[in-house]
């Protein structure tokens, strides 16, 4: 029996099969999905509401019975639109005070532009070949996680792609075109 080779490197350590419906299918036919958990800073709080969150926090990961992966991954934060309506609000303001303090917001703005701001987004993955057991596992770690106080939903095909790129590409976007020949 002969292999046929791919002309893609890729093909050759990313057993990606596609990205449907927030899941990665894999070439053994493996679903890759999982929760998306909105961050909470929990610094903020007293130290009796610290140490509850972070007892129903244990709680959420005592109940995973499966192995899962804990992924903290960053994303590029982009505030163009907000800089525009910054620009806007500069441009049609008649009072020099409001116009300073909405240019110290630009600047600010443009210094966070300057040094690469991420988000730094956190995932809870897991693995398995059963499609219906995985969205019982995602609807149980979503009323878990809210039972902590903490918002989740499915992971999107985008949160995987940021995901693959963050492992593969150091972060970096892929946004290569079509190559016509």
């Amino acid at each position: 029996m002969t292999k046929t080779k791919s002309k893609y490197t890729n093909d050759h350590f990313v057993p990606v099969k596609s990205i449907v419906n927030g899941m990665i299918i894999l070439d053994n036919n493996y679903y890759i999905t999982g929760v998306k958990i909105m961050p909470k800073n929990i610094f903020i709080l007293d130290q009796l509401s610290q140490d509850s969150a972070i007892v129903n926090l244990r709680r959420v990961y005592d109940s995973i019975d499966y192995e899962f992966w804990m992924i903290a991954a960053d994303r590029p934060v982009d505030i163009n639109v907000y800089l525009s309506n910054l620009e806007l609000l500069y441009n049609n303001s008649q009072n020099q005070i409001k116009k300073k303090l909405i240019r110290q917001d630009i600047n600010k703005a443009n210094m966070f532009m300057n040094n690469n701001v991420v988000d730094t987004e956190f995932y809870i993955l897991f693995k398995d070949k059963d499609m219906q057991l995985c969205q019982k596992r995602i609807r149980n770690l979503i009323n878990n996680l809210a039972q902590a106080g903490l918002t989740s939903y499915q992971t999107t095909n985008e949160d995987l792609r940021i995901i693959i790129d963050n492992f593969l590409n150091g972060g970096k976007s892929t946004t290569f075109g079509t190559v016509i020949g």
